[in-house]
């Protein structure tokens, strides 16, 4: 096939308006008013981590041990701060006396509350703190420390693995599932808008899983660990702890609430943006021309505007869940620190159990607080996955048949049997066209702006399906063939041009990437590349950039035909493919297509019908239907609607001015 099915199916001129309202209005965004369907669209996207579930199961121990290690820290700790507080006040209790004798001595006196305190201490009157026993605490809890920090970082590691690959994957669906979609479909979404599902969409769907799946595990299994150690350290602080859990839970569904919206049309606006953005860029010129700058301005301050106040709400909304959590779990702070402190004076804890519950508070209160605050990025990341899987569920174009027919032949008939076809039910376009095409001959179509000229070829290449009727290519059905074996058989050379990044050499091996040196420079002779590559300072080895701006217009419409050249098909198409080529390169072009039609079925899109005179036959279309089909001279003969579009370029009347 010698242009690519990429450029044909996304180039083609004949599409139906989109949706959005004019140029560089928007496009077919999701409208901002759709609720996000968070729970089912978040569970499609866990399911794409299926194929991950022994990392994740590795995960998750590895998980187990950090926390296990990190709970288990401050209970220690609290033996510490006991061993240093129980040695300050042996030190200051008479040498030689019992911690018995001592606590008898309180209580004798009416002391009961000091002597409660005393008697749940582990004290040695006089022998001061036991730096040997402190130094072997902290030791163990460094130890325990350093083993927490391992095995979290042996986890996120493993974490970063598995997102990676899910979204590696997420990516090749998409890629797949784009080329499986319709040319109809591209009609209706903007570039722009599909671009930021692909790329933007998808960053944000990967950072929302390398920080939320991490913290979320880790966080349960902190609240679970942290909680546990509570109740065995005081069930009754434990408790007060955790009045913290209904509170946390209200406050983010309340606040997750009113900011789901705003994070769906945060995602909605970005993406109309990006389809203004790729319009305004690529029209930038004709902005320019028509001194349209302003105007376009103002359209994108709006809808910039809008992307604003979108975000600004979601981010404003779901921030308040981070204080919100910070505040609650003060207050529980307050709450333990004052009861705490009432049992320790009491003897009912020590003061190291105190101190290793008020940790456990924290360590409790934080993964709660980072649950609620993790609530704006799973709504961000759901909202953008939404997005993507809407594309997933887009119709797809028919699929090939299980056992595709193989014409035996390579001659170029085609035949037009009865064919209908409509963008839209309610505007039908092209009804009962018959039309048979002989090998070797040349149909020219002409024919006013919308009469269905280049919808014609698009049905050759099978880029839409008919509504009725068939289309014959050396007597098989083109449905009933591979799209890829329908394809290989037709060029087509369009009046846009595309070129990608690479060499001149690349580009026109790109119809055939097995031709060799020779024939792709026979190519380039044929129709006149090798004319003006000899001018460049690096010949065929030039690179193009993406936009080829390195080369004329002329020039870029010569490479792509040299690239049908090269491919040699049975079915040649060119829809206008001198329109950028000046007029003496056209008559040497025009030379070398006849080469290149030889023993080929051909048809010419042209509106200059200077450059159809020697066609086999020319087809006149208006609104769909062929009104009338003959020779050059023919058609003149008749003074029909041929004769009248002639008259209109060639011999139109002259006046004079007074």
């Amino acid at each position: 096939m010698s242009d690519t099915e990429t450029e044909t199916e996304t180039q083609t001129p004949a599409r139906p308006p989109r949706a959005g309202g004019g140029p560089w209005g928007g496009g077919a965004g999701m409208p901002v008013e759709k609720s996000m369907n968070f729970g089912p669209s978040a569970k499609r996207l866990l399911k794409r981590l299926q194929p991950e579930w022994m990392p994740l199961v590795l995960v998750t121990v590895l998980a187990v041990i950090s926390v296990a290690f990190t709970v288990v820290g401050p209970r220690i700790l609290g033996d510490a701060t006991n061993i240093i507080f129980e040695g300050a006040i042996s030190q200051n209790l008479p040498a030689g006396a019992t911690e018995e004798q001592i606590v008898a001595g309180l209580r004798a006196d009416g002391q009961n509350e000091q002597a409660d305190m005393l008697a749940a201490m582990n004290l040695t009157p006089g022998s001061g703190i036991d730096f040997s026993a402190l130094s072997r605490v902290l030791i163990l809890v460094l130890a325990i420390y350093a083993l927490a920090f391992l095995f979290g970082w042996i986890q996120a590691l493993v974490l970063n693995g598995v997102v990676q690959r899910t979204m590696f994957r997420l990516r090749s669906d998409v890629e797949t599932k784009i080329n499986r979609l319709p040319l109809s479909y591209f009609d209706r979404m903007p570039r722009g808008e599909l671009l930021s599902r692909v790329t933007n969409d998808i960053d944000n769907i990967s950072q929302t899983l390398q920080q939320t799946l991490s913290q979320v595990l880790v966080s349960l299994l902190s609240v679970i660990g942290v909680l546990a150690m509570m109740f065995s350290i005081s069930p009754l602080l434990a408790v007060i702890a955790l009045v913290t859990i209904p509170l946390t839970i209200v406050i983010t569904a309340v606040i997750a609430k009113r900011s789901q919206k705003k994070f769906v049309a945060q995602w909605a606006h970005t993406g109309e943006l990006n389809a203004q953005i790729e319009e305004m860029y690529s029209g930038h010129a004709i902005v320019k021309v028509f001194g349209r700058s302003r105007e376009v301005g103002k359209r994108f301050s709006d809808k910039n505007e809008e992307l604003y106040q979108a975000s600004f709400g979601a981010q404003f909304i779901s921030g308040i869940i981070m204080p919100s959590m910070m505040f609650v779990g003060n207050l529980v702070y307050v709450a333990i620190a004052v009861v705490g402190g009432l049992q320790v004076a009491t003897g009912a804890l020590s003061l190291g159990s105190v101190q290793a519950f008020i940790q456990y508070s924290r360590q409790f209160t934080q993964p709660l607080t980072q649950l609620g605050s993790m609530a704006n990025l799973l709504q961000s990341g759901v909202a953008s996955a939404e997005r993507v899987f809407e594309l997933f569920d887009a119709d797809e174009q028919l699929p090939d048949p299980a056992v595709p027919v193989v014409p035996t032949r390579e001659g170029g008939r085609l035949v037009f049997d009865s064919v209908s076809f409509s963008y839209s039910a309610e505007k039908p376009l092209i009804q009962g066209l018959d039309l048979v095409a002989e090998p070797g001959n040349t149909i020219a179509i002409v024919g006013p702006t919308g009469a269905g000229k280049t919808t014609l070829v698009n049905l050759i290449m099978r880029f839409y399906e008919l509504d009725g009727g068939r289309i014959l290519l050396d007597g098989v059905d083109i449905s009933t063939m591979t799209r890829l074996d329908l394809r290989s058989r037709v060029g087509m050379v369009l009046q846009d041009t595309w070129l990608f990044g690479g060499t001149i050499r690349d580009n026109i091996a790109y119809g055939r990437p097995d031709a060799t040196e020779e024939e792709i420079l026979d190519a380039a002779r044929a129709t006149y590349v090798d004319r003006f590559v000899h001018s460049l300072a690096d010949g065929y080895d030039t690179v193009l950039d993406d936009e080829a701006s390195n080369v004329s217009a002329g020039e870029k419409q010569l490479i792509t035909i040299a690239r049908a050249f090269l491919a040699r098909p049975s079915v040649l198409i060119l829809d206008e493919a001198t329109s950028s080529v000046d007029t003496r390169t056209e008559v040497l072009v025009q030379k070398a297509m006849s080469t290149l039609r030889q023993d080929r079925t051909s048809f010419v899109i042209a509106h200059r019908l200077s450059t159809i005179r020697d066609a086999d036959t020319i087809l006149v279309m208006e609104s769909g239907r062929i009104v009338e089909q003959g020779s050059h001279d023919d058609l003149l003969a008749r003074g029909g609607a041929y004769n009248n579009l002639y008259n209109s370029q060639f011999a139109a009347p002259v006046t004079d001015e007074v």
